[in-house]
């Protein structure tokens, strides 16, 4: 086995890096592709945000809606004077205490409540007024007359 530079083993690498240079100089020539555009450009940004999206629509709404022959006042349509039909889901209800989602509700004093230790620690021992400020806030209380 020789190890000089004339050797076979290092003949064949260099016909093997050859080779893999004249490939590389056929793949690399600047033929134009025809399915792909020779001046297309990745788009920097696909997609609106939710809030661009409203803008936009109630720009082009009251831009329809200023063009109104019988040059009536025309309200303007913003996120929050658009009426949208009751929601068929049922409400979520929180804890009057904790303010997390609740599952209890106390038959004494109809207080919503999130667990047991809830209702032991605060809810059972409540004075009678009190439960209504708590209620009051939730808009449940009832007034006597």
């Amino acid at each position: 086995m020789s190890v000089g530079p004339n050797s076979s083993n290092n003949n064949g690498s260099a016909e093997r890096l050859e080779f893999l240079r004249s490939v590389s100089n056929k793949n690399s020539l600047p033929v134009p592709s025809p399915f792909k555009k020779p001046n297309y450009r990745k788009p920097t940004r696909r997609h609106k945000s939710a809030r661009q999206l409203v803008v936009d629509e109630s720009k082009r709404i009251n831009a329809i809606l200023q063009v109104d022959p019988n040059n009536k006042p025309v309200p303007k349509v913003t996120y929050f004077n658009v009426n949208a039909p009751p929601s068929l889901k049922p409400h979520k209800k929180y804890c009057d205490i904790t303010g997390l989602k609740s599952l209890y509700r106390s038959p004494v004093n109809n207080m919503r409540y999130y667990n047991a230790e809830v209702y032991q620690l605060v809810v059972k021992p409540m004075a009678p007024g009190v439960d209504q400020e708590y209620l009051k806030l939730r808009g449940d209380h009832f007034v006597l007359k």
